[in-house]
């Protein structure tokens, strides 16, 4: 891991704080989060207090501090998705993964997201896993969409070169 934080630094020699951002972004899509660790080095690359980095991280919900899920849950809270009921699809899905958004289950198979707006709103309510969309979701039907996803085999990227 650190191979890819030393990679993305070495892109922005000698920067400043007006760096943050991209170095953020970049730190988050090569890792996948932002690690305590990679706060710590970027706040030393651009000499600044890791207070100041996690308070620009924090404001922005893009940046997330642990790792995502095998299976990431998106629960639309836009404006479509809220009238039909999403408040309380939200409390399901946290009930029936025991975790709270922005956390990922103890197992790593399961993380949960809120999202303004999924852009689905026809379908509302709607939940996303792994980029699928689950339309119309219920609060009775959460279980169900969740345990599609416990029964899949484990992604296994070799499988894929066969």
């Amino acid at each position: 891991m650190t191979t890819d934080l030393d990679a993305v630094l070495q892109r922005y020699p000698n920067a400043s704080r007006d760096a943050l951002i991209p170095i953020l972004q970049e730190v988050q899509q090569e890792q996948g989060y932002l690690s305590r660790d990679a706060v710590v080095q970027i706040g030393r690359h651009l000499r600044l207090p890791t207070s100041k980095i996690y308070g620009v991280a924090t404001f922005y919900n893009q940046f997330r501090f642990q790792p995502q899920g095998r299976n990431h849950v998106q629960v639309c809270r836009g404006t479509a998705c809220h009238v039909k009921g999403s408040a309380a699809i939200l409390d399901a899905v946290k009930r029936e993964l025991k975790v709270e958004a922005g956390q990922t289950t103890r197992d790593g198979e399961f993380s949960l997201e809120v999202v303004a707006c999924i852009g689905a709103c026809g379908l509302a309510p709607v939940i996303c896993v792994n980029g699928e969309f689950h339309a119309g979701v219920s609060t009775k039907s959460v279980g169900k969409v969740l345990d599609s996803y416990r029964k899949r085999a484990p992604r296994n990227d070799s499988d894929e070169a066969a």
